[in-house]
This record gives structure tokens, C-alpha cells and sequence, in this order.
């Protein structure tokens, strides 16, 4: 059975079995709606905040946590757009629109992969990180100001279980691992372009640290958060495979007594 297939039609079990299924893709189907409003809604109220960084070079774009909000908005997006895409076409029999259906998910697929994941996690773990050790190198207790603690972790917290989430309830293919790893390393590098950019303009760096530390821990910084980045892409890699994995032998496990 193709991918496309399996997003278009629920698995053939007899009674209970295919209902639950059916429910289950109904519930996936609504919390990605959910999902994908919770952050139309941070982003439109982080974007009505007056914050001075937000006036100058760059505005919202140059830090990481906005884009990570954009990454995660379109993503959903996307997932909700598959979904719709999913149910008009059953039962359809449009080779053509099976294929477009087909293309979708990949795109679908490969969002999460290099960017959704890796890009995610990546900003969760890195602020609460240097948050513990001392809030005023990443958020500074004046934006407490602007910023509520809801809105704070909206952006800096819910992204982690919203895409374990997403990861948990439906399989994802991964792109062949060269093309991932260049993928997420040529994001990863262009946004460090685009920081050093915003320094070589304004004079100030876009994270507060960063102010604090000399030219080369700057570089070995820029180069480790490189590598983190290409960690978290096969740190994703194998998680989707080890969950997929587990839940095909689970089901292997209960066909056996029937087939028996």
C-alpha cells in the first residue's frame, strides 16, 4: 500500500477495530486545527506587542523564536491542507489528484523533518537552557513588560509537545540523510549570516550574549550551534523510525493469534 493510500483510507479491522481507527484520524485531524490556530493567534499578538526591537533592522525576522513560530504555523498549515486535501480526494479515483495529494505530504514530510523538528526543538532547548543559567544573556527581565508569561511559553515552551505530538500520531518520511543534513546545515548557516548581517548594520548583536563574548567563542558558538542543528535533524530521524518501528511490530504482534 502507498503512502497516499494509507493517508486517503483508514486500515481494513473488522468492527470496533475500524472505528477507533476512524476516530482516531478524525481526533489527529482536529488537534492539528487546534494546533495550527494556537499559533496564528501567538503570532498575531506577539507581532500587536510595541517593543522597540521590533522597530528596528529587521524588526521580528532576526530573531530565531519568530521564524521558528513561522516554520511551525506553515507546517500545521500544511498538515490541516493535507487533511482537506486527504478527504476530498477519497474515493475519488483522480490519478491526478492523487498524485497532487502525493506531493503534498511529501512537502508535508520534509518541513517537518529539516525544519519543524530540528529548528523546534533547537529553540525550546537552547532558551530555557541559557534561561536557567542566567535569563538577562537571552530574555531580559525587562521584556516581562511586553511580554506575558503565557505568550512566553506559547513560544518558547508548547512547540516541543505540539510536534512530539504530531510526530507521535502519524508517520513521516524522511528525505535520504545527505540531502536532510545539507538542507537544515544551509538553514542554519544563512541564519548566522543574517545575524552577523544585523550586527554589521545596526552595531548590536541580536542576543544579548552574544555581546559578551569575544570573536572567537563568537565563531565556536556559530559552529556548535551548526552541529546541534544537524544532531537534532538525526535525532529526529531516529525517533520517527523507532516509533513507526515499535507501532508496525506492535501490530504485527496482534495479527499473529488471528492468523493463527
Amino acid at each position: 500500500m502507498t503512502k497516499v493510500t494509507k493517508e486517503m483510507t483508514t486500515c481494513r479491522l473488522p468492527g470496533r477495530g475500524r472505528q477507533w481507527r476512524a476516530s482516531a484520524n478524525r481526533a489527529q485531524q482536529v488537534l492539528r486545527v487546534a494546533i495550527l490556530l494556537s499559533y496564528c493567534s501567538i503570532l498575531c499578538n506577539y507581532k500587536a506587542i510595541e517593543m522597540p526591537s521590533h522597530q528596528t533592522y529587521g524588526g521580528s525576522w532576526k530573531f530565531l523564536t519568530f521564524i521558528d513560530l513561522v516554520i511551525q504555523a506553515v507546517f500545521f498549515g500544511i498538515c490541516v491542507l493535507t487533511d482537506l486535501s486527504s478527504l476530498l480526494t477519497r474515493g475519488s479515483g483522480n490519478q491526478e489528484q492523487e498524485r497532487q495529494l502525493k506531493k503534498l505530504i511529501s512537502l508535508r514530510d520534509w518541513m517537518l523533518a529539516v525544519l519543524a523538528f530540528p529548528v523546534g526543538v533547537f529553540v525550546v532547548a537552547v532558551f530555557w537552557i541559557i534561561y536557567a543559567y542566567d535569563r538577562e544573556m537571552i530574555y531580559p527581565k525587562l521584556l516581562d513588560n511586553f511580554i506575558p508569561g503565557w505568550l512566553n511559553h506559547g513560544m518558547h515552551t508548547t512547540v516541543l509537545p505540539f510536534i512530539l505530538i504530531e510526530m507521535r500520531t502519524s508517520h513521516h518520511q524522511y528525505p535520504s540523510r545527505s540531502s536532510g543534513l545539507t538542507a537544515i546545515c544551509t538553514f542554519s548557516v544563512g541564519y548566522i549570516l543574517w545575524v552577523c548581517w544585523v550586527h554589521h548594520v545596526t552595531g548590536m548583536w541580536v542576543y544579548p550574549f552574544l555581546e559578551h563574548i569575544g570573536p572567537g567563542a563568537r565563531i565556536i558558538f556559530f559552529g556548535s550551534t551548526t552541529i546541534l542543528m544537524n544532531f537534532l535533524y538525526l535525532l529526529g530521524e531516529v525517533l520517527n523510525n523507532y516509533i513507526w518501528d515499535t507501532q508496525r511490530r506492535m501490530e504485527e504482534e496482534k495479527e499473529k493469534p488471528k492468523l493463527e
